[in-house]
Order: structure tokens, then sequence, then C-alpha cells
């Protein structure tokens, strides 16, 4: 599980091997079950999950019990609820593994240490961050200036399996439509 977290960074960054085993021995493996909470809405986020195989779930709740996903994590990404994890505040999204999975798992303390003590690894984060907050902005300009089916296109075209593997009401969701219109616009490609 260790060397898929390696192979994910190593393109960023030539730490020496002593590092390399310094980082890795603080990432610890957990296994989750379909539909297992990792964070529930209202506590500190206390984890940065790696995904290796598997999908994570980071959505919020309104106080009717309505769920929005906020994002999906898949295999070889990175998934927590950041602005609790960072800010060590209560967070008001909960995270859901959606689907049984393996993880690399690493503590705020640890992490903060990786990032003070081992030269390369703020770089390696800073570029990984970079990227979410692109695909963050895409989606979110996604859902203000595309239509449902201009949203479906572009995630059938980008990642055609999410919509085959996930549950309808998670890709519905994801997408901000609903269930009906998503059924709908899968029957027009069959």
């Amino acid at each position: 599980m260790h060397e898929i977290l390696r192979k994910t960074f190593e393109g960023n960054t030539n730490l020496p091997e002593e590092q390399w085993a310094f980082v890795l021995n603080h990432y610890k493996p957990r296994t989750t079950k379909r539909n297992e909470i990792l964070l529930e809405k209202g506590k500190i986020s206390q984890h940065l999950y790696f995904v290796v195989k598997g999908c994570l779930r980071i959505f919020l709740t309104d106080d009717d019990g309505q769920e929005a996903t906020r994002f999906l994590v898949f295999e070889g990404s990175f998934g927590t609820a950041f602005p609790s994890f960072t800010l060590q505040q209560p967070s008001s999204a909960s995270i859901q593994s959606i689907e049984p999975s393996e993880l690399l798992v690493i503590n705020y303390s640890d992490y903060q240490l990786l990032l003070e003590t081992v030269p390369g690894w703020e770089r390696m984060t800073r570029l990984s961050l970079q990227q979410d907050y692109i695909d963050a902005i895409m989606r979110i300009e996604s859902l203000i200036t595309l239509d449902a089916k201009e949203r479906y296109n572009i995630l059938l075209k980008k990642n055609p399996r999410l919509i085959q593997r996930l549950p309808n009401k998670f890709v519905a969701d994801y997408l901000g439509i609903s269930q009906e219109t998503l059924s709908r616009l899968k029957s027009r490609k069959s």
C-alpha cells in the first residue's frame, strides 16, 4: 500500500531513501466497510486519508437531514475535511467510505511533523493541494455555468467508471441533479 503513495509523489520530489522511510512510517493502513463514517459533522478532523482502493465521500448535511456531496475521493488521491483538518476546528462536513476501502492515514500532528522536518514534503503537499484546488474550482464553476446534461457529459468523458461504479444517489448528488434527471440522462446514452 505504501508503494502506491510513494509512486503518487515521486514525480514531484527526489527524497532520499531514509526520508521516504520516515514519511511512509507515519502513514498507517486502515480498511473500511461500505458506508462507514470516518468523520461526523461537528467533530474535528484529525486525519488525512490517502485512498489506495475504494472511494470516500465528503458531504454536508443540512438541518433537515438533506445531504450534499462536496467531494468524491478515489484511488491515488487524498481526502479530508480540509478546513477542519487545517484549522483544527469542528467540521461542517462528514466523511464516509462509500465502498469498502483501503486507506493510508496520517494524523494531524504527524502531518505537521513531516512538513517541518522533511525537506521537499511541503512542496509535494503544495503541488497536490494546488491540483485539488483547481479541480474544486472547476467543479464549482460547472455547477454554476453548465446545465445537467453538460455536467453529466463532462463526468462521462472524464471519469465514466464513476457513473458505473457508484450508486445513482451519490452520482446525482455530486452532479447537483436529481436521481430522476440522472436516470433520464443515462437512458439517453444507452
